[in-house]
């Protein structure tokens, strides 16, 4: 469960401060400024499936017969709130002006 939110963490936290999206005329702190606005969103965005699939594993945490596809069932969960995560950030970010990372 805490590896869950560990993952969804680490992934909007992403690799730099701007993520690598760029503006122009936006100095690095106005950039990472509006990228943490739309992980933010993003954050929260996603926080009510990631909520109700880590209900769904809890409930199945116990099925020992089926622990192989639990754990497929949760990495694939997982990547799709990851994608939805870095959807709704580039939305954003494209929605505020800035360029997408190359």
């Amino acid at each position: 469960m805490r590896a869950y939110w560990l993952g969804l963490a680490l992934l909007l936290a992403g690799c730099a401060a701007t993520g690598g999206w760029s503006k122009t005329g936006a100095d690095s702190a106005a950039s990472a400024a509006q990228y943490e606005d739309c992980r933010a969103a993003a954050a929260t965005a996603v926080k009510p499936s990631a909520d109700i699939d880590q209900d769904i594993l809890a409930t199945r945490g116990n099925d020992v017969q089926r622990a192989g596809g639990v754990r497929a069932e949760a990495q694939n969960m997982q990547e799709h709130t990851r994608d939805r995560a870095a959807a709704i950030v580039a939305a954003c970010m494209k929605a505020k002006g800035f360029a997408a990372p190359r």
